[in-house]
Protein backbone atom coordinates (compact mmCIF):
# COMPACT_ATOMS: atom_id res chain seq x y z
CA UNK A 1 0.00 0.00 0.00
CA UNK A 2 1.03 3.28 -0.81
CA UNK A 3 1.43 5.93 2.29
CA UNK A 4 -0.23 9.31 1.32
CA UNK A 5 0.82 12.34 3.59
CA UNK A 6 -1.31 15.56 3.38
CA UNK A 7 1.21 18.57 3.25
CA UNK A 8 -0.77 20.14 5.70
CA UNK A 9 -1.51 19.59 9.33
CA UNK A 10 0.89 20.62 12.41
CA UNK A 11 -1.30 20.39 15.44
CA UNK A 12 1.57 18.59 17.50
CA UNK A 13 5.09 18.71 17.16
CA UNK A 14 5.74 15.13 17.99
CA UNK A 15 2.51 13.86 15.40
CA UNK A 16 2.68 16.32 12.23
CA UNK A 17 2.08 13.72 9.65
CA UNK A 18 -1.01 12.53 8.73
CA UNK A 19 -2.90 9.58 6.62
CA UNK A 20 -5.70 8.23 5.10
CA UNK A 21 -5.68 4.55 6.97
CA UNK A 22 -3.75 3.12 9.80
CA UNK A 23 -0.38 1.20 8.82
CA UNK A 24 2.12 -0.56 10.51
CA UNK A 25 4.74 1.57 8.56
CA UNK A 26 6.79 -1.39 7.42
CA UNK A 27 4.45 -4.35 7.11
CA UNK A 28 0.92 -5.08 6.80
CA UNK A 29 -1.37 -3.18 4.19
CA UNK A 30 -3.43 -0.74 6.26
CA UNK A 31 -6.70 -1.00 7.67
CA UNK A 32 -9.79 1.38 7.42
CA UNK A 33 -10.31 2.08 10.99
CA UNK A 34 -8.78 2.62 13.96
CA UNK A 35 -10.73 -0.53 15.83
CA UNK A 36 -9.93 -2.76 13.31
CA UNK A 37 -6.47 -1.67 13.56
CA UNK A 38 -6.41 -2.44 17.10
CA UNK A 39 -7.77 -5.77 16.47
CA UNK A 40 -5.24 -6.52 14.59
CA UNK A 41 -2.48 -5.26 16.96
CA UNK A 42 -4.44 -8.12 19.97
CA UNK A 43 -4.57 -10.43 17.53
CA UNK A 44 -0.85 -10.04 16.64
CA UNK A 45 0.30 -10.31 20.42
CA UNK A 46 -1.74 -13.12 21.12
CA UNK A 47 0.29 -15.02 18.37
CA UNK A 48 3.64 -13.41 19.42
CA UNK A 49 2.90 -14.43 23.31
CA UNK A 50 1.78 -18.12 21.91
CA UNK A 51 5.00 -18.67 19.70
CA UNK A 52 6.62 -17.39 23.35
CA UNK A 53 4.83 -19.87 25.02
CA UNK A 54 3.01 -17.49 27.22
CA UNK A 55 -0.75 -17.49 27.72
CA UNK A 56 -2.78 -15.33 25.61
CA UNK A 57 -6.33 -15.31 26.76
CA UNK A 58 -6.20 -11.55 27.48
CA UNK A 59 -4.94 -10.31 24.86
CA UNK A 60 -7.85 -12.40 22.85
CA UNK A 61 -10.13 -10.33 25.14
CA UNK A 62 -9.12 -7.42 24.18
CA UNK A 63 -9.01 -8.03 20.61
CA UNK A 64 -12.93 -8.89 21.14
CA UNK A 65 -13.34 -5.82 23.18
CA UNK A 66 -11.59 -3.41 20.47
CA UNK A 67 -15.05 -4.99 18.12
CA UNK A 68 -16.96 -4.56 20.87
CA UNK A 69 -16.14 -0.68 21.06
CA UNK A 70 -15.58 0.24 17.50
CA UNK A 71 -17.41 3.57 17.52
CA UNK A 72 -15.20 5.21 20.63
CA UNK A 73 -12.12 3.68 19.04
CA UNK A 74 -13.08 5.15 15.32
CA UNK A 75 -13.75 8.13 16.75
CA UNK A 76 -10.05 8.65 15.60
CA UNK A 77 -10.57 9.26 12.05
CA UNK A 78 -7.25 10.63 10.81
CA UNK A 79 -4.42 8.58 11.58
CA UNK A 80 -1.34 10.23 12.84
CA UNK A 81 2.88 9.06 12.03
CA UNK A 82 3.67 7.40 15.35
CA UNK A 83 7.48 6.39 16.42
CA UNK A 84 6.61 3.89 18.99
CA UNK A 85 9.90 4.13 20.83
CA UNK A 86 11.11 7.53 20.65
CA UNK A 87 13.16 8.50 23.51
CA UNK A 88 16.65 10.29 23.85
CA UNK A 89 18.60 7.10 22.80
CA UNK A 90 16.57 6.97 19.50
CA UNK A 91 17.29 10.72 18.16
CA UNK A 92 20.37 12.05 16.95
CA UNK A 93 20.88 15.80 17.78
CA UNK A 94 22.33 18.31 15.39
CA UNK A 95 25.98 18.45 16.57
CA UNK A 96 27.27 22.67 17.64
CA UNK A 97 23.21 23.80 17.03
CA UNK A 98 22.59 26.88 19.32
CA UNK A 99 19.71 24.84 20.50
CA UNK A 100 19.16 20.73 21.44
CA UNK A 101 17.85 20.07 17.75
CA UNK A 102 16.51 16.66 16.33
CA UNK A 103 18.41 15.70 13.27
CA UNK A 104 17.81 12.45 13.31
CA UNK A 105 15.31 9.48 14.10
CA UNK A 106 16.88 5.91 15.13
CA UNK A 107 15.14 2.29 15.62
CA UNK A 108 11.89 2.68 13.64
CA UNK A 109 10.41 -0.78 13.53
CA UNK A 110 7.52 0.07 16.06
CA UNK A 111 6.37 2.77 14.01
CA UNK A 112 2.74 2.97 13.09
CA UNK A 113 -0.46 5.52 11.66
CA UNK A 114 -2.97 6.23 14.46
CA UNK A 115 -4.02 7.86 17.26
CA UNK A 116 -1.01 9.58 18.72
CA UNK A 117 -2.41 8.58 22.48
CA UNK A 118 -1.61 5.51 21.86
CA UNK A 119 2.36 6.20 21.28
CA UNK A 120 4.79 4.99 23.73
CA UNK A 121 5.65 8.47 24.06
CA UNK A 122 2.45 9.24 25.36
CA UNK A 123 2.51 6.70 28.08
CA UNK A 124 6.03 7.43 29.22
CA UNK A 125 5.32 11.22 29.41
CA UNK A 126 2.36 10.69 30.95
CA UNK A 127 3.79 8.20 34.15
CA UNK A 128 5.52 10.72 36.07
CA UNK A 129 3.39 13.83 36.65
CA UNK A 130 4.75 16.72 39.07
CA UNK A 131 8.88 15.85 37.55
CA UNK A 132 10.72 17.25 34.42
CA UNK A 133 7.89 15.43 32.00
CA UNK A 134 5.82 18.36 32.59
CA UNK A 135 7.88 20.40 30.41
CA UNK A 136 7.10 18.18 27.63
CA UNK A 137 3.74 18.72 28.44
CA UNK A 138 3.77 22.14 28.00
CA UNK A 139 5.07 22.39 24.20
CA UNK A 140 2.98 19.63 23.25
CA UNK A 141 -0.32 20.44 24.80
CA UNK A 142 -2.58 18.74 27.18
CA UNK A 143 -3.77 15.51 26.56
CA UNK A 144 -7.87 14.79 25.63
CA UNK A 145 -10.26 14.47 28.29
CA UNK A 146 -13.49 13.15 27.40
CA UNK A 147 -14.91 10.03 28.42
CA UNK A 148 -14.06 8.33 24.69
CA UNK A 149 -10.50 9.22 25.22
CA UNK A 150 -10.20 7.65 28.34
CA UNK A 151 -12.03 4.71 27.13
CA UNK A 152 -9.61 4.31 24.63
CA UNK A 153 -6.68 5.08 26.85
CA UNK A 154 -7.49 1.59 28.35
CA UNK A 155 -6.83 -0.15 24.61
CA UNK A 156 -3.77 1.69 24.58
CA UNK A 157 -2.33 0.49 28.31
CA UNK A 158 -3.29 -2.92 27.13
CA UNK A 159 -1.11 -2.32 24.23
CA UNK A 160 1.75 -1.11 26.29
CA UNK A 161 1.59 -3.81 28.73
CA UNK A 162 1.56 -6.71 26.28
CA UNK A 163 4.32 -5.19 24.95
CA UNK A 164 6.28 -4.95 28.27
CA UNK A 165 5.36 -8.89 28.57
CA UNK A 166 6.98 -9.34 25.89
CA UNK A 167 9.86 -7.67 25.92
CA UNK A 168 10.50 -9.11 29.75
CA UNK A 169 10.19 -12.59 28.61
CA UNK A 170 12.59 -11.65 25.47
CA UNK A 171 15.37 -10.14 27.97
CA UNK A 172 14.78 -13.05 30.16
CA UNK A 173 13.19 -11.29 33.45
CA UNK A 174 10.50 -14.34 33.25
CA UNK A 175 10.20 -13.03 37.73
CA UNK A 176 8.18 -9.77 36.12
CA UNK A 177 5.99 -11.70 33.41
CA UNK A 178 3.14 -12.50 36.02
CA UNK A 179 2.37 -9.34 37.17
CA UNK A 180 1.41 -8.12 33.67
CA UNK A 181 -1.20 -10.66 33.90
CA UNK A 182 -2.31 -8.75 36.87
CA UNK A 183 -2.01 -5.19 34.96
CA UNK A 184 -3.98 -6.16 31.73
CA UNK A 185 -7.30 -7.90 34.33
CA UNK A 186 -6.82 -4.80 36.03
CA UNK A 187 -7.68 -3.09 32.50
CA UNK A 188 -10.06 -5.35 30.75
CA UNK A 189 -12.17 -4.99 34.69
CA UNK A 190 -11.86 -1.10 33.93
CA UNK A 191 -12.91 -1.66 30.37
CA UNK A 192 -16.03 -4.11 31.38
CA UNK A 193 -17.15 -2.10 33.73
Amino acid sequence: MEIVLSADGRDHAHHPRRARRTVRAHERPGFDTWSDTLVAFFTDLAGDLDRAGLDSADAREFATEAGKHQGVLDEITEPRLLHGDLWTVNVMMESGAPEPTISGVYDNDRTLWGDPEADWTIFMAAKKPGTERDAFWETYGSRPATPSAARRSLFYLARHIGAIRLERRRMGNSDAVPETYEQMRDVLDQLQA
